[in-house]
């Protein structure tokens, strides 16, 4: 069991990919955590139109950059994808809730995709979990 566990060892174009990837995530999700702390008109206007009343703004926006945190900690990265693919997951329920467009639906879909993508890329121990190709 333990052999099947073992994962080889990332290259560095694998790393690097993984790193940049997941480094425009994380500065899309910190812009979008901070604008909503700073309560940006934009921002207050979108989520008055997804239903979400100006009180809850900052408290969303705090959770979003808490779960970014966690992603970027290496120790706590695995964790903080989960916790970013619950978040995003809401963001879907909320466009589809309201029948906006597909590319609003498919955005946080996308990011959550994204997400995983950079961490699988980056993180050795995830592949070995999440086996892309079957080994043979």
């Amino acid at each position: 069991m333990q052999a099947a566990m073992q994962a080889s060892p990332v290259s560095k174009g694998r790393l690097w990919t993984g790193r940049i990837i997941s480094a425009l995530v994380v500065l899309f999700l910190l812009f979008d955590g901070i604008t909503k702390l700073m309560k940006v008109k934009p921002v207050l206007d979108a989520s008055a139109q997804l239903g979400y009343p100006v009180g809850t703004i900052v408290g969303i926006g705090i959770t979003l950059l808490v779960c970014t945190a966690f992603y970027v900690i290496p120790q706590t990265a695995v964790l903080g994808a989960i916790l970013l693919t619950a978040y995003l997951g809401g963001a879907v329920a909320s466009q589809v809730r309201i029948g906006n467009p597909i590319f609003d639906t498919l955005f946080p879909i996308i990011f959550g995709a994204l997400a995983w993508t950079g961490l699988l890329l980056r993180e050795d121990r995830l592949r070995a979990l999440i086996p892309l190709r079957s080994q043979q």
